[in-house]
């Protein structure tokens, strides 16, 4: 991440929500009922305001007897939020990294089995069509049309483009 953030110093960072309520469910007993239903509700939430509350809710209700566990939460509220600026079409794509992790956890795999095809050529061969095969199988991205609009630096707010006013375009 570091590296990300020298090169790229204004890119925003997305913490991945399916390994925070792994992280978080793992600093609670198991025996606690409701407590990964109340953390879904803010990456679920309609919009930030209300993830926000649903933070604090969790807070409030799990803080005093679990401080770790709401910490794991409250100390990474930005970056857990952060997909919340982008295009609600995009949210589902943002919220977790586990699409990235998939395409690598078939690579480590399969070069784990094998030891090596016995060169490193066809190592990387290999891996290429591995690669290659799992973004075959990739979900494609909803609204792809909306990804230029990002990478220009539009502004959306609940989801929604917001389009610039004659006053801050000039």
């Amino acid at each position: 991440m570091r590296a990300l953030t020298e090169v790229f110093p204004e890119t925003r960072h997305q913490r991945c929500w399916v390994h925070k309520i792994a992280n978080v469910a793992n600093a609670l007993p198991k025996s606690l009922p409701g407590a990964k239903d109340a953390l879904r509700e803010k990456y679920n939430a309609e919009d930030r305001d209300h993830a926000l509350k649903a933070v604090a809710a969790f807070e409030k209700t799990y803080g005093v007897k679990f401080p770790k566990a709401v910490k794991k939460i409250t100390d990474d509220t930005d970056e857990l939020l952060a997909f919340y600026d982008f295009p609600a079409e995009h949210w589902i794509h943002l919220r977790t990294t586990n699409p990235i992790e998939s395409t690598f956890a078939t690579v480590r795999l399969r070069t784990k089995v094998t030891k090596g095809a016995g060169s490193a050529a066809a190592d990387l061969a290999m891996v290429v069509k591995l690669v290659d095969s799992a973004l075959q199988r990739r979900r494609a991205v909803n609204a792809p049309h909306l990804v230029a609009l990002v990478r220009a630096g539009a502004c959306f707010e609940r989801g929604i483009l917001v389009e610039r006013s004659a006053a801050r375009a000039a």
